[in-house]
């Protein structure tokens, strides 16, 4: 991985504002939350930075782009509050790189996507996660005592939140990660797209990908030096 001498500058203060946010709400999830860093190659007109992070629980990996204002060559696994701290204006200081998570070293792949029908509206997925909530928090209370134990809870939250959304193959797990994020307000724009093994549910706002099986060959991007 390239360590870069010095800071990086995004495209505007809202890119700043958005990518705060994001890391902010990582850090909600997990405090000690990494993210890998990602800058350069096919970035097209606008030269842009991914970021990367796995909030714990949803088992699915959140995206998002930052617009930079000056391409940059970048690949790096740091620590999500060090690099929050990091962020002044439009500016931001990359950390020093840490141990990344076993997730960093497999990301979809960049290239390869197409769409995939069957996604119901944004107003019909954001009901469907709220009825889930509803149903385990009932399903919980429920139990009876000396079922009340950690295996007996993740295995109410695994059917649920495995349970697929309209006619698509995208779990709820997906879905319900994309709106605690922020990625999924009320009529945004959506999409499904697919590439290998992968689903990645993209909004204006940050995507959710989530790696499947049964849905083809292996396609991932790995971790480099």
């Amino acid at each position: 991985m390239s360590l870069p001498a010095h800071g990086l500058y995004l495209a505007d203060a809202r890119e700043a504002e958005d990518l705060t946010a994001f890391l902010a709400r990582l850090i909600h999830y997990d405090r000690a939350a990494a993210v890998r860093l990602q800058a350069g190659g096919s970035d097209g007109p606008q030269p842009h930075l991914a970021v990367f992070g796995r909030p714990p629980s949803f088992e699915v990996l959140a995206i998002r782009t930052a617009r930079l204002a000056a391409p940059a060559q970048l690949d790096i696994t740091v620590s999500a509050g060090e690099l929050l701290e990091g962020i002044a204006g439009a500016g931001f200081t990359v950390p020093d790189a840490v141990t990344g998570p076993p997730w960093a070293g497999v990301l979809p792949p960049r290239g390869g996507w197409h769409k995939i029908p069957g996604l119901p509206t944004v107003e019909a997925m954001r009901e469907a996660v709220a009825a889930a909530v509803a149903e385990f928090r009932y399903r919980d209370e429920a139990l009876p005592d000396e079922q009340r134990i950690r295996t007996e809870r993740d295995r109410i939250g695994r059917e649920i939140w495995s349970r697929t959304v309209g006619a698509a193959p995208l779990p709820l797990r997906a879905v319900h990660a994309a709106q605690s994020l922020g990625f999924l307000p009320p009529g945004v724009a959506v999409a499904l797209l697919g590439a290998g093994s992968w689903l990645r549910l993209r909004t204006p706002f940050g995507s959710i990908a989530v790696r499947m099986r049964g849905l083809g060959g292996l396609d991932v991007t790995p971790a480099r030096g």
